[in-house]
């Protein structure tokens, strides 16, 4: 038996180094478990996220849109450049640098807090005991009072569209593309989905989407999904809704799709297909058997509020337990979980989560719909402001897109806030703090904001849900 830890996290992704950095700090003896391994060979911390996932997607997004600037929108604003060229060899060298230096930090965290780094893979094989077999295929047994969970999720496969090496390929594939592929198929028009077909479509692919549900981005409100929809199509992305893919087939180097929408079977023809049609948690061989700790017919591990497993002193974390497939959830529940070990009162605000498209515009969302507050009966009241009469937006010749605040008709507390707009992802943080501190449209219409600037669109939104908007002709009178 090895050395004997007060915590042991499987996984070193966003929920489980934070899990072990915050375990290290409230003074608890602290090992993480990760087997990820780079082309290198060596092992890396970051998971999904940082090695395939959030930041690797983001640099790409970043340099396809300043692309874009540079071809389309310099001329506009009175710079001009000859005709930018996509440097698709260079872009995924920026895209490699910046993993390896959010990677390489990770590492430095580790060892600043004291965490001991495990390399390979864990598997819980009693409620105080993890197994660890290394990438030589040795074991060795590991024993703590506290086990947290923190093994992520994968892709979703589908018997319609095999993976092949380079054709049919998920999320991860889609980030290594070498050149920009003439015709690009995306099943899935979720957040992933849109991300990558905003890749390479600014790049200079055709890119289909297929997205077999009849709605667009049905977790977003209706009014900001419809806006996202019109924008993203204005900038060529052809998503087709209602079509269920039903076959794939390569032939000649090119992939063919058979899908069927209202008007029967159709087929289209690929350079590349991408399957973003979800992830689902990795939890297969990361508890054995006769531990019992109980899973869903999905794969996720049930879990409480505080995310406690049925087993005593073995929580679970992010991906692999119900909620949100987000970095900055299953982060705020290593916290909690952490936090609770060393014995204090943690809890997460599951309703104040905030979620991103970074699609250009972005689109960000935290708490209720209009949509899910009349599901549930709640009578509410909003207001809207669009960014085409925001100063700064059009100063940044950024005007598209628009804010939306629900609030509760009675109380007037913020019930959920949504964005379209250039850097919506950074905005939503108002959103969340006014929710996380119960505050109502009025507390931020009476806030100050800084002018010029695209938080007014907040603002005015929030005067909006009273009629009492300054810059957009008001529906109702001042009382």
């Amino acid at each position: 038996m090895a050395d004997k830890f007060d915590v042991i996290v499987i996984g070193a992704g966003p929920g489980g180094y934070v899990a072990a950095i915050r375990a290290a700090q409230m003074g608890l003896k602290t090992a993480c478990v990760e087997k990820w391994v780079n082309k290198e060979g060596k092992t890396v911390h970051g998971g999904t996220c940082l090695n395939v996932g959030c930041i690797p997607s983001k640099a790409l997004l970043e340099t396809s849109h300043k692309f874009v600037e540079a071809r389309d929108h310099y001329a506009e604003i009175g710079i001009e450049v000859g005709e930018p060229k996509p440097n698709i060899e260079k872009m995924l060298a920026f895209k490699n640098s910046v993993i390896n230096k959010n990677v390489g930090g990770i590492s430095a965290l580790f060892k600043a807090n004291g965490v001991t780094a495990i390399d390979g893979t864990g598997k819980v094989v009693s409620s105080k005991e993890v197994e660890v077999t290394d990438h030589d295929g040795n074991s060795q047994t590991y024993s703590a009072d506290n086990i947290v969970i923190a093994a992520g999720s994968v892709p979703v496969e589908i018997p319609p569209t095999p993976l092949t090496d380079d054709l049919i390929v998920t999320s991860t594939g889609a980030l290594e593309f070498t050149e920009v592929p003439k015709r690009l198929g995306v099943i899935g028009a979720g957040v992933i989905g849109l991300e990558l077909g905003s890749v390479w479509n600014r790049l200079g692919s055709e890119v289909t989407v297929l997205e077999a549900m009849d709605s667009f981005l049905p977790m977003v409100d209706t009014a900001v999904a419809k806006e996202t929809q019109k924008l993203l199509k204005k900038q060529g992305l052809d998503i087709k809704l209602g079509a269920r893919v039903t076959g794939s087939e390569v032939k000649d180097n090119e992939v063919v799709v058979k899908y069927a929408d209202a008007d029967g079977d159709q087929e289209m023809t690929f350079d590349k297909l991408i399957v973003c049609v979800g992830r689902r948690p990795y939890t297969k061989g990361v508890v054995a058997d006769g531990v019992g700790v109980e899973l869903d017919e999905r794969g996720f591990i049930f879990v409480d509020d505080q995310c406690r497993t049925n087993v005593p002193g073995v929580y679970a974390i992010g991906d692999c337990v119900r909620g949100p497939m987000l970095a900055h959830k299953a982060s705020e529940e290593g916290v909690m979980v952490a936090d609770i070990i060393a014995g204090h009162k943690a809890e997460v605000n599951y309703d104040a989560i905030p979620s991103v498209i970074y699609t250009s515009p972005e689109v960000a969302w935290v708490g209720m719909t209009e949509q899910d507050a009349k599901a549930k009966g709640v009578e509410v009241k909003t207001g809207s402001f669009p960014f085409s009469a925001n100063g700064r937006a059009l100063a940044n010749n950024a005007p598209e897109g628009m804010a939306k605040i629900i609030a509760d008709a009675e109380t007037d507390r913020i019930l959920g806030v949504h964005i379209v707009s250039q850097h919506a992802g950074e905005l939503i943080a108002q959103g969340v703090i006014a929710m996380e501190f119960g505050s109502s449209a009025e507390d931020l219409a009476l806030t100050c904001y800084a002018h010029p600037s695209t938080s007014e669109a907040i603002h005015e939104a929030a005067l909006a849900v009273d009629g009492h908007a300054i810059h957009m002709a008001n529906r109702k009178k001042r009382k």
